[in-house]
């Protein structure tokens, strides 16, 4: 087994605190990983506190890490000692299936669905059709962690392009918003509209721009009109009825990233015919949408689930390719209670991300 160290929340009202605890060791088909960077996501901070309901403590977040490759099994070919790698929200998936085995992992209908790097099964044994975990797992520690341990065919390759701490929240806020654009085909000369400009938004910005649309961001704060005009786009206020109204019918692809409850009734009317607004930021429940403005010009209201292993490796070279990525600020392990706060107060520029070296010191204490 492997020492290892992390920061984890017992209860979803406790504070993130150091954890030692116990990883196995590679077996054939995996890699060991010495996390270097790990991304801060608001899911993390929704798992944690357990506002999803599904929480299983200890709950160890992290799922946009990045390390480098200490150990391989005999029978990894993908990777080698030293290689820079990622691991995002999935560390294996029940490879049977029907998505499994079109290559979206992300969309695994296994009687647990995918593995999530932290959090365990995606679905509880209890919950499972056949009640059995197939992963022999009822938890999983993620990448607020000084090693991580993940089959080969789960560890993306970094490009060289990235620096290591940009790279992280590709993992996730990258592939998330990625993986509808291009499902949804955005091409150049088309109007993509983001909504809601955080870690996510700020990606979906990015990469749109990057694709060759022309993007509009809607946000709720003055503040975040510059930040769209410095990305690039024109920003709206959510707010400016006028504004807002005379957008209608203006969008080839809408994608909404707000990670809280969010009413998306004010956009849908401003879908061309046959266009779709996927939603990306929030897993809750949603408030009602008026059909009407919907079946009106055959609209869809859709929604997107991360992205597959090979969407992840694509948008990472993607992102090298066109010399972009998220906007960061890199924290020690042992700001992260005060980064959660902020996530939750909106006051982040835009993707926090952590130095796991700092984790040494908690080793060492």
């Amino acid at each position: 087994m492997i020492q290892a160290i992390g920061y984890a929340a017992k209860h979803s009202f406790s504070r993130l605190k150091p954890l030692s605890f116990e990883r196995e060791e590679a077996g054939p088909n995996d890699v060991e990983i010495a996390v270097l960077f790990c991304g801060v996501c608001h899911s993390d901070v929704h798992l944690a506190r357990n506002e999803l309901s599904n929480t299983v403590y200890p709950c160890m977040p992290g799922h946009e890490a990045v390390g480098r490759v200490t150990t391989i099994g005999a029978n990894v070919t993908r990777h080698q000692v030293g290689d820079i790698v990622g691991v995002g929200c999935m560390i294996e998936s029940c490879r049977k299936c029907e998505p499994c085995e079109a290559g979206e992992e992300n969309y695994c209908e296994g009687p647990n669905s995918w593995l999530a790097t932290y959090n365990g099964p995606m679905v509880p044994a209890a919950m499972a059709p056949d009640s059995a975990n197939m992963y022999g797992r009822d938890n999983t520690y993620g990448g607020y962690s000084n090693v991580l341990v993940v089959n080969q065919d789960f560890a993306l390759r970094i490009p060289g392009g990235l620096s290591p701490a940009v790279a992280a929240p590709i993992l996730c806020a990258g592939v998330t918003t990625y993986s509808p654009l291009r499902h949804w085909g955005v091409k150049p000369g088309n109007k993509v509209g983001v909504i809601g400009l955080g870690g996510l938004g700020h990606m979906a910005v990015k990469l749109a721009l990057a694709m060759g649309a022309e993007v509009t961001a809607f946000t709720t704060t003055k503040e975040k009109l510059a930040e769209a005009t410095r990305l690039g786009a024109t920003g709206v206020l959510e707010s400016d009825k006028e504004a807002m109204k005379a957008l209608a019918s203006t969008f080839h692809f809408m994608i909404s990233t707000v990670p809280e409850k969010h009413d998306v009734d004010p956009y849908i009317p401003m879908l061309r015919r046959d266009c779709t607004l996927c939603v990306v930021g929030s897993l809750g429940k949603q408030p009602a949408f008026t059909n009407g403005e919907v079946t009106a010009h055959r609209r869809s209201l859709s929604g997107s689930a991360i992205g597959s292993i090979a969407e992840t490796q694509e948008v990472l070279d993607f992102c090298a390719e066109h010399g972009i990525g998220p906007d960061i600020e890199v924290i020690p392990i042992q700001d992260i209670n005060d980064a959660y706060s902020k996530i939750e107060k909106g006051d982040v520029r835009f993707r926090y991300v952590i130095d796991m070296a700092s984790i040494a010191q908690d080793a060492e204490a």
